[in-house]
């Protein structure tokens, strides 16, 4: 299993163990809402679930969200469509067409907003972890960090707390990670240098 981790200094890539889907919403919510208000486009890709609480969540905030999709700041793709464009048999993520996909996709962005950092929410390794597809999720984590060498983003991914029954499968998330996200939208980085997590902490963080 890889042990790739984020190596800019200045790199965001954070992780949401989360409970209670409402309550994740409202967190990608908040931090997209945040680069928005700064003139930061916003990337969502996640389940229809997700996508439309975050939307919700947006709206409820005071985001007219329609109006921010048609001046080109928020773009959303759907997961599971997403993932079926870079995986190959045997759960396999091919980093060439990562790279095509994820990142032409976040080049597109950059290009119609010159000078802005993205901000993104990704679902992508909840859907491959609750599947059962631990070493593909931690492949794609991976390669979200490379990615992070040639294009400017800040992202936020999101767990289901109840698919994690080891605290080793726990750290390995933690490894690929520079922030873990409070249930108060609060960020702390990951605790040591090797990003291992200490799995008590990172739990009660999560139910905070």
């Amino acid at each position: 299993m890889p042990h790739t981790t984020p190596e800019s200094p200045d790199h965001f890539h954070a992780v949401r163990f989360y409970q209670d889907t409402a309550s994740l919403c409202h967190i990608v919510a908040a931090f997209l809402g945040e680069g928005l208000k700064r003139g930061e486009p916003a990337l969502i890709i996640a389940t229809l679930e997700q996508g439309v609480g975050i939307a919700a969540a947006l709206a409820a905030d005071g985001f007219d969200v329609e109006l921010f999709r048609q001046a080109g700041f928020l773009f959303e793709l759907d997961a599971a469509e997403t993932l079926a464009r870079f995986m190959h048999e045997g759960d396999e993520p091919d980093r060439h067409e990562f790279s095509e996909v994820i990142g032409g996709m976040l080049q597109q962005i950059a290009e119609r907003r010159a000078g802005r950092s993205i901000r993104a929410y990704g679902q992508m390794v909840d859907v491959l972890w609750q599947a059962g597809a631990h070493v593909a999720a931690v492949r794609v984590e991976v390669l979200w960090n490379q990615l992070a060498a040639t294009r400017q983003f800040a992202l936020l991914c999101g767990y289901s707390m109840g698919n994690f029954y080891q605290d080793g499968a726990l750290g390995e998330i933690c490894r690929q990670h520079t922030h873990v996200v409070s249930a108060d939208g609060e960020t702390a980085r990951v605790l040591d240098a090797n990003r291992r997590g200490d799995a008590e902490v990172i739990r009660a963080r999560s139910s905070e």
